[in-house]
């Protein structure tokens, strides 16, 4: 690997070097969150995944969620490895997403220079590591599909032989498996691919349709059914109770505080200056441009879905940082200096993270009187293995409300695909139906204020009503009230 020479203290980096470093500080900041457990997130995954590979029942049958079948498959592979886990799909995120940044500095150093590949993998792997940004959320799809992206950006614009577009098509169809916002990736490597040549372009899109097309006969010989997948992966993710559905003012308020109250306007100056030195409306502007409206018209402003723009805005500040070394004699090894330093995450999360676990490990006996030790996420993780030890793997518990994590560690499969509240108008239905019809031997109940504010009334009701009909109260713990059947379940 070529090395980088810095001023005229013999200073060398190289790249894996680099990329060495941000990797070892994306497991501190992922391995070490507070608490230490799957994310309410990651439990969602390994429960639909777990269902599929460990107990036959294929995504959107065995539970449902707005993602594509390839994240539950990566988290029911890590469950049926190793159990219930958050450290394997991490871990994968994290060599995944050093395989995104090696070639952000393949492209940055075939279209700038070996120097500008080194600034340019040090702003867009510091940058991944922001709490802005969803640092710790590694083993997201966001992940895979902008690596899969950042791959096609490789083979299909910066070489320039068309065979190699085919390539990038199928690296950016894989990437659209994961995330449907891959697309908005997508246009402008088309855009650029055609404006190269007809062939240049048909190619590329005949390797994301080829991708496509192995994903689907994939999905249909494991049974996944294709309108299930997109009516939960797509359709049911608008409208009344979706989750999109938010009003104006809070779209407001989460594109400011995404925008401009965070770290990302580290990034604005470099920016601006880029399109001052580049009049013209390169790939880097339709890039940037495509994925900003990705994530206005997606309207959520989750602190993942600004990963989106790291890349191309790395790309655009090594350019510039290049531009003011070579034309102006600044000093490569300051700039990078002065780079790690205000770029480099300011997290204290890991820290938390490490006092908590051995404050906890010195009391290891943990009763429900002892719960103040414990708070949100912890709480859910002891219910859901106590829940585990409670009951046959053959029952089926319901836990009422946002109980997803509970749901992964009690290892016990929920009488509805809805196992984690989704309040639109079908889900309801379909909600109350698979109760009736299914009735589990287990309901839990929350007894939070955030259960009562945040489930709507008709659903709690019939939950209730459901319980106190059906059910006795068997005991109350970590504030929710457990209910078991009266009656026998049949099989």
């Amino acid at each position: 690997m070529e090395e980088l020479t810095v001023g005229n203290m013999g200073f060398k980096i190289k790249p894996l070097q680099i990329i060495f470093i941000l990797a070892i500080l994306q497991l501190i900041i992922s391995f070490l969150t507070v608490p230490m457990i799957l994310t309410f997130d990651e439990s969602m995954w390994n429960y639909i995944g777990r269902n599929w590979i460990r107990n036959g029942l294929v995504p959107y049958s065995g539970g449902v969620d707005n993602k594509s079948p390839l994240i539950f498959l990566v988290f029911g592979i890590s469950d049926r490895l190793f159990g219930v886990n958050f450290w394997f799909p991490r871990l994968l995120g994290i060599l995944v997403q050093s395989a995104g940044i090696y070639t952000l500095f393949k492209i940055a150093e075939k279209t700038i220079s070996h120097r500008a590949g080194i600034i340019a993998i040090s702003f867009y792997g510091l940058s991944l590591l922001w709490r802005s940004t969803g640092g710790k959320y590694v083993s997201y799809t966001e992940t895979y599909s902008i690596t899969c992206i950042i791959i096609a950006v490789y083979f299909c614009i910066v070489s320039q032989k068309n065979n190699y577009a085919f390539i990038g098509g199928l690296f950016a169809g894989f990437g659209l498996g994961f995330r449907f916002t891959a697309v908005f990736g997508m246009v402008p490597v088309s855009i650029f691919a055609f404006k190269r040549s007809m062939r240049a372009g048909l190619t590329f899109l005949l390797g994301i349709l080829t991708s496509i097309t192995v994903l689907i006969i994939l999905g249909e010989l494991s049974g996944i059914k294709m309108n299930e997948f997109l009516f939960y992966g797509f359709g049911d993710n608008f409208g009344t109770g979706s989750a999109t559905a938010h009003s104006l003012a809070w779209k407001a308020q989460r594109f400011a505080d995404g925008f401009f109250y965070s770290e990302l306007i580290l990034f604005y100056p470099t920016v601006v200056f880029y399109f001052i030195l580049n009049r013209k409306l390169d790939f880097l502007k339709i890039w940037l441009l495509s994925e900003f409206i990705g994530i206005v018209i997606l309207g959520m402003y989750d602190r993942c879905h600004y990963k989106e723009l790291l890349p191309v805005m790395s790309l655009m500040s090594a350019y510039v940082v290049y531009y003011l070394v070579e034309n102006y004699h600044a000093s490569l090894k300051q700039i990078l200096l002065g780079l790690w330093i205000v770029f480099f995450p300011k997290n204290f999360e890991p820290l938390f993270a490490i006092k908590k676990f051995f404050i906890l490990k010195s009391n290891q006996s943990i009763t429900n009187s002892d719960k103040a030790a414990f708070e949100g996420d912890d709480l859910k993780r002891l219910l859901g293995l106590w829940i585990r030890s409670g009951t046959l793997s053959t029952e089926k518990v319901f836990v009422a409300g946002y109980g997803a994590q509970i749901q992964a560690y009690s290892e016990r499969i929920s009488p509805s695909i809805y196992f984690n509240v989704t309040q639109t108008v079908y889900a309801k239905k379909r909600l109350f139906s698979d109760l009736l019809s299914n009735k589990p031997s287990m309901i839990v109940i929350p007894l939070s204020e955030t259960y009562s504010n945040s489930v709507d009334g008709d659903i709690r009701l019939f939950i209730n009503e459901l319980a106190f009909k059906n059910y006795r109260l068997d005991t109350c713990i970590y504030d929710y009230n457990i209910f078991r059947y009266k009656g026998i379940i049949k099989p």
